[in-house]
């Protein structure tokens, strides 16, 4: 029996997590972690009965007390309560499925509690790859990526030489838009934002794939994750998503991890690696699916991608710059405060403006998060 902690229970991640609990049997969940989704909680909570959960404020805390009295269970809430759920000692493992840099410090301070982690929160490596992957090492933590992308390179790469590795292909959907020019994303609405044609995820991370944001984010995880270069990670659209993502080695052989477009798959392979379980997705039909196609992305029109491999290029505190920039962006486009386009216009801004730190620290990163948010606050 695996012990696991998962934060970020209420979301597509989390539920989809708990879904592969429930379906092998084999797995405790010892501590929830939600932010203001009470009453889901509440039902998470009755159903794997957690030592201990966490939401975001006293007050949704006093509330959950209420809804699960009868239950012998812990309630936490806030920054420290995270914490509190990321190291419970009865966890082997914790599920980081948060949204968002709050990702950072919890799993941080899981690594030091020598707790294996199962990464689903990219902004975590985005932002303080140097510092995670480092502190990792010292501890002998594993970390095993849960996006889909990341689990298929992971996959790729499982018993290979990493040295031998040539370039990463990271594969890419292109989005709602892929094929559509500059003038009609300045017409883009909210719901057509939110229509993926393949999966089914949260909306900040559907909105993060229209403006290939989300792909800019994923690159520069890779190169921590794999410990490659940034301009060895080459991004290739592939709209079918069949293909999750390619790894090509020095011989110039590419091997391919390929599946049906269902998250559970990548998230039952890093609960279970290095074992794969049966699994009641639906398996790719060749004969069906007929062919598939690759294109090269159009950084042009979707900027997100050109500012992503800036970002990296400089390095630094300039990723959490352009993350923090894209969440404060995406935040204002899902309150409907500012066009598509403009999400673009402030992740430019804010790299072009706030001041570089070489190697920052924890303190830095966040501050470097409220010094982009207080700059956007006035654009």
């Amino acid at each position: 029996m695996k012990n696991i902690s998962l934060l970020g229970s209420t979301g597509s991640i989390g539920t989809q997590t708990l879904q592969v609990v429930r379906d092998n049997k084999d797995i405790q969940v010892v501590a929830l972690a939600a932010g203001t989704r009470i009453d889901k909680l509440a039902k998470q909570i009755r159903e794997f009965k957690p030592q201990l959960a966490c939401v975001a404020t006293k007050e949704g805390a006093d509330e959950l007390k209420l809804l699960v009295s009868d239950m012998n269970i812990k309630i936490v809430y806030g920054s420290q309560g995270l914490i509190e759920a990321a190291t419970i000692n009865s966890a082997d493992m914790v599920v980081t499925a948060v949204v968002g840099m709050m990702g950072i410090v919890p799993t941080i301070e899981a690594i030091k509690a020598h707790k294996d982690i199962a990464l689903a929160n990219k902004e975590t490596l985005v932002t303080a790859g140097h510092i995670i992957m480092k502190l990792a090492r010292e501890k002998g933590v594993s970390i095993y990526p849960v996006d889909s992308e990341h689990s298929a390179i992971f996959q790729c790469l499982h018993g290979e030489n990493k040295k031998e590795l040539d370039k990463i292909l990271l594969t890419a959907s292109g989005g709602p838009f892929r094929g559509k020019n500059v003038e009609f994303l300045k017409h883009v609405k909210l719901e057509d934002a939110l229509k993926h044609p393949n999966w089914a995820m949260g909306k900040k991370i559907t909105i993060d794939s229209s403006t290939m944001v989300n792909k800019g984010l994923e690159v520069i995880e890779a190169q921590w994750l794999f410990g490659v270069s940034f301009d060895k990670i080459q991004v290739v659209v592939q709209p079918q998503s069949v293909i999750h993502s390619m790894v090509q080695f020095v011989d110039g052989s590419v091997m391919a991890q390929m599946g049906s477009p269902d998250m559970r798959l990548p998230i039952q392979y890093a609960l279970y690696y290095p074992n794969r379980r049966t699994l009641d997705v639906k398996p790719l039909n060749f004969y069906e699916l007929g062919q598939i196609t690759f294109e090269k992305p159009d950084i042009e029109t979707f900027k997100g991608l050109a500012y992503a491999y800036k970002a990296a290029k400089k390095g630094g505190n300039i990723p959490t710059v352009f993350n923090a920039a894209n969440e404060y962006a995406v935040r204002c486009f899902l309150n409907e405060k500012i066009t598509f386009v403009q999400i673009y216009d402030m992740i430019e801004y804010a790299i072009n403006t706030i001041s570089f730190i070489d190697n920052p620290n924890v303190e830095q990163i966040l501050e470097t998060e409220q010094a982009v948010y207080e700059l956007l606050n006035n654009f």
